[in-house]
């Protein structure tokens, strides 16, 4: 079996990409290319709050989702210049499998709402104020800044399209009716390979298996899989950017499954 492996210079490759991504001062040519903006939404509960990116892309461009493929730049979000707000997190969208010059990314074209769950410090208004870093591509992929600043209100208003986002998310293994995930493990050179069997009714004639670690340090292949009757099985190698060794936390795995009908998320898996 091959296995196209993220490497340790790979990783480091990707992570001075992200930290070379010119500030909001410095002007971009390609900023042109993508518009974002925020959905402010509404208050879910007392310092609960649901609001949404935006991202408009120019035609024939694409961008990431978390887990960006070998192909790809993982986004950033940088919330940290906000008011009142003590935690920001994406809910993301069923993406794509795009095939960009014969590597295989994960991502969205054109147009893109991401919702974002928003722990606020208090149940009174506050100030989103942060940045996101993108990659975008096309005939060439280019990192953009996008700067973030909008109010965030203390009620707000229930928004269609953030709903339309939330609803388009994968299945949960419950609602997709999976039963057991189990892991087998080895150590290969310079890290381990993972084996997962998911008990998962099929999810379309094309199915195309993630894998992703908890531990952001640990980067995983592009994971090879398939398919013997309600079974999916899925391999990739793990590596630590370090080349050190490391202990494998299995709950800490999480396997998305996009297939041609429907995506799959089913978090962790036990030992076989």
């Amino acid at each position: 079996m091959t296995i196209r492996s993220r490497s340790p210079l790979r990783a480091l490759f990707v992570a001075s990409l992200v930290a070379a991504i010119p500030s909001a001062s410095t002007a971009n040519p390609y900023a042109a290319y993508v518009d974002a903006r925020v959905l402010t939404g509404w208050r879910e509960s007392g310092t609960r709050h649901v609001a949404a990116l935006e991202l408009t892309l120019a035609e024939g461009w694409k961008t990431y989702w978390r887990a960006p493929g070998d192909a790809g730049v993982p986004p950033v979000l940088d919330w940290h210049q906000s008011d009142n707000i003590a935690g920001v997190s994406i809910s993301w969208p069923t993406p794509e499998v795009i095939d960009q010059n014969g590597m295989t990314s994960i991502g969205y074209h054109g147009h893109v709402i991401l919702p974002l769950r928003i722990d606020m410090e208090t149940a009174q208004a506050g100030k989103l104020e942060g940045a996101l870093h993108i990659g975008i591509c096309k005939d060439i992929c280019v990192p953009i800044t996008l700067d973030l600043r909008a109010p965030i209100p203390a009620t707000g208003t229930s928004d269609p399209r953030i709903h339309r986002a939330l609803a388009a998310q994968p299945l949960s293994a419950k609602r997709a009716g999976a039963g057991k995930a189990t892991c087998a493990v080895e150590v290969i050179d310079g890290g381990l390979r993972v084996t997962a069997r998911l008990a998962l009714p099929s999810t379309g004639a094309v199915e195309h298996a993630i894998i992703e670690s908890r531990d952001p340090q640990v980067w995983v292949s592009e994971a090879v899989s398939r398919r013997s009757g309600g079974t999916l099985t899925a391999t990739a190698d793990l590596i630590h950017m370090t080349g050190a060794a490391f202990a494998l936390d299995r709950a800490g795995l999480r396997f998305t499954v996009l297939g041609s009908e429907r995506a799959v998320d089913i978090q962790g898996c036990s030992a076989e």
